[in-house]
Parts: C-alpha cells; structure tokens; sequence
C-alpha cells in the first residue's frame, strides 16, 4: 500500500474551476492561488445568502488513542460516497496546523484513498491563513508593549497583560519567556509566553465571524490585560483594530480544494479541539450549505470535545445545526479503550471489546441528549472479525443508533457507500436539537453541565485561581457567555489516562480564560497545554524533498 502522501502525489487534479461548478460556483466567484487552489470571494454570498441551506452532517468521533479512528478520511471518504449517489455534495474540513504536522500527527487531509489534495499544499503555507493570524496576533502584541514604552497612558498592568504571542509550531521552550530585557531602550521587562497559533483568539474569531466587518468588531473586543486599577483594556483602545482588521482582508475568505475523487472540498480556519473550539469557519460552512445540497462537516477529536463545541459554541453564533451526526469508531480503539495494549489490537477479546464499547456508548447518548440522529461509522481494519463487527453492530442498535461499515481508507467513496445510505436515512429523520446549556446561566452552572451530562463526571472542583478569576469575570460581565472546555481528548474526564467511560470522577477547573472577542470564557483542566513540545522523535526528521521538489514523509 501507498503512503498517503504518494497517493496524493500520483492523484490526477482538475482545475479548481471545474470542481467549483459542480456546486455552482463561477469564475468570477474564485481568487485562484495557482491551479488546484482558490478562496472563494465574499461577493459570492451575495448571489446565495437567500437560498435555503442543504443537509448538514457533523463527523464526530470516540475519544482518539494511539490505535487510531479515521474522522476526516471518514468525513472525506462520506462526501464522496454521497457525491457517487448523486447528490451535489461538498466537505467543510478544517485547516491542519503545522505544529502537529511536524510533531506526532504529521498530515491531516484524510487518510489512504479518501484525501483532500493538494495534500502538501494544505499541511503546509496553504494559502496563508494561519500566517495572517500569527501576523495580526503578534502585531497587537508589540503594539501592547510600544504602548507600555511609550509611557503606558491606559495605565496597563505590566504584571496582567493576558495577550501573549504565537507561533504555528510546537515549541516548548517558548511557553514562559522574559521579554524587554537588555535596557531601557529596549523595553519594558516583563513575563510572557507563547501559544500555538491554533490557540490564538484571533483563530476563534476567523472561525465565528460572520463577515469581515463582524471580525473588525471582534478584533476591537478583544481583552488584551488589566489597568492597575482592574479595568478590563480593549485592544479598540490601542488604536489597532483597523490595522488588524487588514491583514485578514484575505484569510477570511473561504478555501476551496478537491478530493481524490473530485468532491468539492471547503478547507478555512482550524482551532484546536482540546485548546480551541475544534471546528472550521462559519463562513466556510454557511457557503457550503449554500452551494451544495449536503455538507460533510467535522468537529475535532472525541464528541465530548469537537462535536460538544461545535453544538453549544459553532451553532449558537451561526444559527444552524446538523440534520445527522456521524460517529467514527474502530474496533481496534474500542479495544484499547478496553485495556488492551496496542500491540495486544490484532487479537479477538470479546471482553476488551465489551469493557471498550462503554466509551462509544457515552458518545451515542451525548448525541441523542442534543436531539440529533446519530449513525455510527466503524473504520475497517483487516483484522476486523465478524464476531468482533456483529457485536458493535447490534450494541449500536441497541442504543438507537445506525451503523455502517467504512471502507473509504481502502477504497475512497465506493468504500462509504454503505455508510451514505445509513446517513441519507437518517436525515430523513425529524431532528430535535437543543443546547446542553443556556448561556446566561453562571459559569459553574455551564460547566457543571458540560462536566455532568456529556463527560459523566461527578462534580467540577474550580482551584483557588480558578476561583479568583471567576468572582472577576462576574464582577466584570463577562460570565454570560458561553464556554469552551480545554481538556484532554484522550478521556471523557480530565485524567489522559482514564480510557473508556469512566465514573466518579470530577473535573478541576484550574484556570479560566477570556476570550471576549470570540465571545466566550475557555476553562482550562489538567493538564492541557496551549503551547504543545515536541515528541523524542518528531515527524519532521523524517520529512524531505528531492531535487525536483517531490515531498517525502509528510504522512
């Protein structure tokens, strides 16, 4: 078998104008970034913002391991299938970030014969959108500090500056620096740090703006630290929002790319699901629905994450919500879920199975408490058995949930096609959606909710900082919004080692950020990290390009 990214290699693109009028796109309509590569122009809305929307499917998922699930091939893989049965389909997919790319991950544009292409293009520069974010984050930063140099007129304190600066790169080493150091001339000396891009607010923002002049208002929102006096500072008062706003003249316009199999394919904005809210753009996701008759969105890592997100967060600012969710799931990771090893996977153990299917259960029930139809995708192994198969089959069932067979790594759309009929029955069904939350409850009440009904916790313990920043966003204001939970993916609690669905276990809340533009409050647990390190051996050792610019070991 091919590594995926020779088969992307050997994929025979066309023009992107052709895959754009599959879905009614005209020229005019594309800013092309050579070939295979356009956004799509905000003009375009204009011509269709007065159509009905198509069908909406949300890809979701069990919490990952190390054994893998398959999420955005299985969302590629489905947009395809549904495209084989007829229906003018289209993927809204999110934007990989670099720093996992040349971390542990390295690509992600779907997997085997189900990709987006130009796969190297998209796990690289792509067309510059997170450039464009790290640009306008950092300038607010050193617009912060000129500020501070130049006499500090809003009276900032230099020891409460949230605003920190990012890099598209995992690099731990930069999460806590020193900055204004060698004297007066060069600075006001304070500590600071790094995030990863992805973490940025300004990613959030790109991802929840309506259009361009939504973003220009958000931008001005956004809390950059504290007076001495414990005043809230806009970056509207730094005179930056104009300057800011600019550089995003072209990033907020939507990517347009291609599958294997020539699915038109939405790829814009890409917060991470453990740090961020884990979903592609509004605007990317609004021009899909209104270009195609189906939409194969995704939401990232397990639905206690990305899915939960993009339900209470995504939904809520955008107005929409998905007619059907697709939960991806292997028998091998159910395994793993169930305290096998992963060199122990290849073996039949009915037991592990069972124990491991609790974890795909939660998620099933988390999706029917939003009042959504949900169709369980099980990504095909070869050492799959029939026993193993039946057993997930008739669990799902059970739980009133479809379930399909997905062989799209192996064979592109002719492998979903099961899995599209399951989907395409249940969007015939009546959908009840509802928030797990409302947004003017308090902040314990919301992630006490979240804590309770979608992880199954116990109880939410907040730390003594958690504590003290929560009575100041009260006094503030700033409480009656909703929350993004930063958590790890691998668990339903905050524990990366809890697999499975454990119970009686609480949630600590041991920091609470705000990310007022964005619009929301992020409560950080555990032990996630927004500036992730590198691995002992990171993808990029052994990545390489030849003489003639043929890419080796992205993925």
């Amino acid at each position: 078998m091919k590594s995926d990214v020779e088969i992307a290699q050997a994929a025979k693109m066309k023009p992107i104008e052709e895959i754009a009028s599959k879905i009614g796109l005209v020229p005019d309509d594309l800013e092309l970034y050579g070939k295979y590569k356009a956004k799509v122009t905000l003009d375009a809305w204009q011509r269709v913002k007065d159509r009905p929307n198509g069908k909406l499917i949300l890809c979701t998922a069990i919490n990952p391991t190390p054994a893998g699930e398959g999420k955005t091939t299985t969302s590629v893989g489905l947009a395809d299938a549904l495209s084989r049965r007829g229906r003018k389909a289209a993927a809204a997919l999110r934007e990989p970030s670099m720093g996992p790319c040349f971390g542990m991950k390295g690509g992600a544009a779907g997997g085997g014969y189900a990709q987006v292409v130009p796969m190297e293009d998209i796990n690289l520069h792509f067309t510059g959108d997170f450039h464009a974010i790290t640009t306008a984050h950092n300038l607010l930063a050193a617009i912060i500090d000129n500020h501070i140099q130049q006499g500090n007129a809003l009276d900032l304190d230099v020891r409460r500056i949230t605003w920190k600066r990012v890099l598209d790169l995992n690099d731990r080493a930069l999460r806590h620096v020193v900055i204004g150091m060698g004297g007066k001339a060069h600075g006001v000396p304070r500590e600071t740090g790094f995030d990863i891009t992805v973490a940025s607010e300004m990613m959030a923002i790109l991802c929840l703006s309506r259009d361009l002049m939504d973003m220009k208002e958000r931008l001005g929102r956004i809390v950059i630290g504290y007076t001495r006096s414990g005043r809230a500072v806009r970056a509207d008062e730094l005179g930056a929002t104009g300057a800011l706003t600019l550089l995003f003249k072209d990033a907020i316009k939507p990517n347009l790319v291609q599958t294997l199999e020539g699915t038109p394919v939405f790829i814009h904005g890409g917060p991470f699901a453990n740090i961020a809210h884990g979903c592609n753009s509004i605007m990317a996701t609004k021009f899909a629905l209104k270009f195609a008759d189906v939409v194969v969105t995704e939401a990232g890592f397990g639905a206690d994450l990305g899915a939960e997100k993009f339900l209470d967060i995504k939904c809520r600012f955008a107005g929409i919500s998905p007619d059907a969710v697709v939960i991806v799931a292997t028998v091998r990771a159910l395994k793993m879920h169930g305290g096998l090893s992963k060199k122990e996977l290849e073996k039949v153990d009915m037991t592990a199975l069972k124990k491991g299917m609790a974890n795909l259960a939660k998620h099933i029930e988390n999706v029917q408490k939003f009042g959504l139809p949900a169709v369980v995708a099980v990504n095909a192994f070869p050492t799959d058995t029939s026993e193993e198969l039946d057993f997930v089959r008739r669990e799902c069932e059970a739980l009133g949930a479809e379930v399909a067979l997905s062989e799209v790594w192996a064979k592109g759309g002719e492998g979903g096609e099961a899995l599209a009929e399951k989907v395409e029955a249940a969007l015939q069904k009546k959908a009840d959606f509802r928030y797990i939350y409302d947004e003017k409850e308090t902040i314990p009440e919301k992630i006490g909710k979240i804590a309770r009904e979608i992880y199954g916790a116990a109880g939410v313990d907040f730390t003594k900082e958690a504590q003290r920043e929560l009575e100041e966003l009260e006094a503030l204001g700033f409480d009656k919004m909703p929350v993004c939970m930063a958590k790890t993916q691998y668990s339903l609690s905050d524990d990366a080692a809890l697999l499975g669905r454990p119970e009686g276990f609480r949630i600590t809340v041991r920091e609470l950020r705000l990310a007022a533009g964005a619009g929301f409050v992020v409560a950080l647990t555990g032990s996630i990290l927004t500036m992730p390190g590198l691995p002992k051996h990171p993808a990029a050792m052994d990545m390489d390009i030849t003489e003639d610019g043929r890419i080796t070991g992205l993925f």
